[in-house]
């Protein structure tokens, strides 16, 4: 995993990372430059998993082009396909049932707190705490069982359609939630004692990878990457969409900019989404699931964009329509391809091991960057 390639004039080693290595969650290559300890450089490569799914898409119909998205961030599957149907519906001027708004946000909440779950128990682990990530599957697991009731999978579920979703709630979908959120809220504290204020992981990330607010905006950073410098950048809040600007939750923002405080945005987050849950989930709205639509969709000849928030931070959707069945050219913006554009600002002057613990606190799903 870690192989020495050459020396520099300067007596410098480069070595490679990847592109299998446990600690970078997926087929990632990084081309590092260490004076020492000390990192003076780091290159990633991309390509290894490339799919082209952008041009995939062009050859699907508007239906069909919105599940490719689940393979890309996996872990945000139903928030990408959320950001597709948007803009589909935008391009078709098409209104969605109440009842549909509140059962995609409610989705889109609930694997917003799987996805941070995963993160927060691999980072644990990361960074040499094996229990964590025992005690966050547990949790996530809650939230599996949900899904596959209602949507029938675990992971890329592709239950949104244009229009609303494909199918209507399980006759257990609030019970469990209703359940997972008694169940959950104890846990928070049990992570808060397992890591978060843990002396070991603090010396861990503290003051370790320090992005500032000014940087963050050149690199394009979004998400719980960018909030951790300061940055309010949360699409639920400057451009609602669904029915968030009618909900009642906070943009968590921390100032400092280090890897502790891109954990920290991440964990508070658990509590909005609990949040959210709890003001959504006995207000179910009565009435369709879905919006009657044709069975072939044809969008008007066009330019049309629309983006969500998903746990990684801004994915943008962009379609060029020319009337027909299929798209003429789509271009997905993803958040981990900008947030990874930081690393080496991020990393250099820190030391290997500390990449690590950086690399945790950026949240790579690497499908999402090298799509």
């Amino acid at each position: 995993m870690f192989e020495e390639v050459a020396t520099t004039e300067q007596g410098d080693l480069v070595i490679n990372v990847g592109p299998q290595h446990p600690s970078t969650h997926g087929v990632l290559h990084l081309i590092i430059t260490l004076r020492g300890e000390t990192i003076m450089k780091i290159e990633p490569h991309l390509g290894y998993i490339h799919r082209s799914i952008e041009k995939m898409c062009e050859g699907l119909t508007y239906r069909q082009f919105v599940y490719v998205t689940s393979k890309m961030d996996y872990l945000s599957s139903h928030i990408n396909n959320h950001g597709c149907v948007l803009c589909v519906e935008k391009g078709l001027q098409l209104e969605v049932t109440p009842r549909a708004q509140v059962i995609r946000v409610l989705m889109d909440e609930l694997t917003r707190i799987a996805s941070h779950c995963l993160w927060w128990g691999a980072l644990g682990m990361d960074v040499g705490a094996l229990t964590p990530f025992f005690h966050a599957f547990r949790e996530r697991e809650m939230i599996n069982v949900i899904m596959e009731e209602t949507c029938g999978t675990r992971l890329t579920m592709n239950y949104m359609v244009p229009g609303g979703v494909m199918a209507d709630l399980h006759s257990n979908f609030q019970k469990r939630v209703k359940q997972f959120i008694k169940d959950f809220k104890p846990k928070l504290i049990e992570y808060d004692d397992l890591l978060t204020n843990n002396s070991i992981f603090i010396e861990r990330m503290k003051g370790v990878g320090i992005l500032s607010k000014d940087d963050a905006v050149s690199y394009g950073c979004t998400g719980p990457t960018a909030r951790g410098s300061g940055v309010s950048c949360d699409i639920r809040k400057w451009y609602p969409y669904e029915i968030y600007d009618k909900l009642n939750f906070e943009e968590v923002l921390e100032t400092e900019g280090d890897s502790y405080s891109r954990y920290m945005v991440r964990v508070r987050e658990f509590r909005q989404s609990l949040s959210i849950l709890e003001q959504l989930i006995d207000n179910i709205p009565e009435g369709d699931f879905q919006t009657k639509t044709k069975a072939v969709l044809k969008l008007p000849k066009g330019e049309f964009y629309s983006k969500v928030e998903t746990a990684r931070g801004e994915f943008g959707v962009y379609i060029v329509a020319e009337g027909a069945t299929n798209p003429y050219r789509i271009k997905f913006r993803s958040p981990g391809f900008s947030n990874l554009s930081a690393l080496d600002h991020i990393a250099r002057g820190q030391k290997i091991a500390d990449m690590i613990a950086i690399m945790g606190s950026l949240d790579f799903v690497i499908p999402d960057i090298d799509r």
